[in-house]
C-alpha cells in the first residue's frame, strides 16, 4: 500500500491554481444567506398562520411582516453572493418549505407575492447596484416591500386592510437591516 502526501497548491509539482479565497468566501456567505433567506420566509409564513395580528395604533400588522421584511435584504445579499440563480433557488426553497408550515392560502399567497416582488426587487437592485450597494438595497427593498404587500395581503387574508401594516412592518425591518449593513461595512474594512 502506498501513501500519498498532499502537495501544496503553490509548488511547481502541482500546476493547479490555488482556490480563489474571495470566491470561496462568497460561496460560503451565499450558502448561509440561502439558508437564512429560506428560514425567514418559513418563519414569516408560520407567524402569519399561527400568531395573531399585531395592532400598532389603529394599523393592523400581520405577525410575519418583520420576518418578511428581513427577507428583502437577505435577497439582496444573496444577489451579491450567488447571483440571480441563487435568488431563484432561495425563493423556490422558501416557498416549498412554506407549504409544510403554513396554511395553503398563506403559502400560495407567499409564493405569488415573493415570485413577483422578488423579480421586481432583483431588477431594481441590479440596476442600482453599480452606483451604491446601500442605495440598491434601499431602492429594491422599498419597491419589493410595496409589491409584496399589495399582492400578499389580499391573497392571504382576503382584503387590503393589512396592507398599510404590512408596509409599515417591512419598512421598519428594512431600516434595521440597512442600518446593520452600514455599521458592518466599516467593520469589515477595519478587519481586512
Amino acid at each position: 500500500m502506498t501513501t500519498q502526501r498532499c502537495v501544496p497548491a503553490t509548488t511547481p509539482h502541482n500546476r493547479r491554481k490555488p482556490p480563489d479565497a474571495t470566491a470561496h468566501r462568497n460561496t460560503c456567505l451565499g450558502f448561509v444567506g440561502l439558508v437564512a433567506f429560506a428560514t425567514t420566509v418559513v418563519i414569516a409564513n408560520w407567524a402569519s398562520t399561527h400568531w395573531p395580528v399585531l395592532l400598532v395604533g389603529s394599523i393592523a400588522v400581520p405577525a410575519g411582516t418583520a420576518w418578511a421584511g428581513v427577507t428583502l435584504t437577505l435577497r439582496d445579499l444573496l444577489h451579491e453572493a450567488l447571483g440571480r440563480r441563487g435568488v431563484l433557488v432561495a425563493i423556490t426553497l422558501g416557498a416549498g418549505m412554506s407549504w409544510l408550515l403554513a396554511t395553503p392560502q398563506i403559502a400560495s399567497a407567499s409564493v405569488v407575492a415573493f415570485v413577483v416582488s422578488e423579480a421586481v426587487d432583483s431588477g431594481v437592485y441590479a440596476r442600482l447596484r453599480t452606483r451604491s450597494r446601500v442605495g440598491a438595497v434601499l431602492g429594491s427593498n422599498i419597491t419589493g416591500l410595496v409589491t409584496d404587500s399589495v399582492l400578499f395581503v389580499p391573497l392571504a387574508f382576503g382584503s387590503f386592510t393589512s396592507v398599510p401594516g404590512q408596509i409599515l412592518g417591512k419598512t421598519v425591518a428594512t431600516t434595521l437591516t440597512v442600518t446593520v449593513l452600514l455599521v458592518a461595512k466599516p467593520t469589515r474594512r477595519v478587519m481586512r
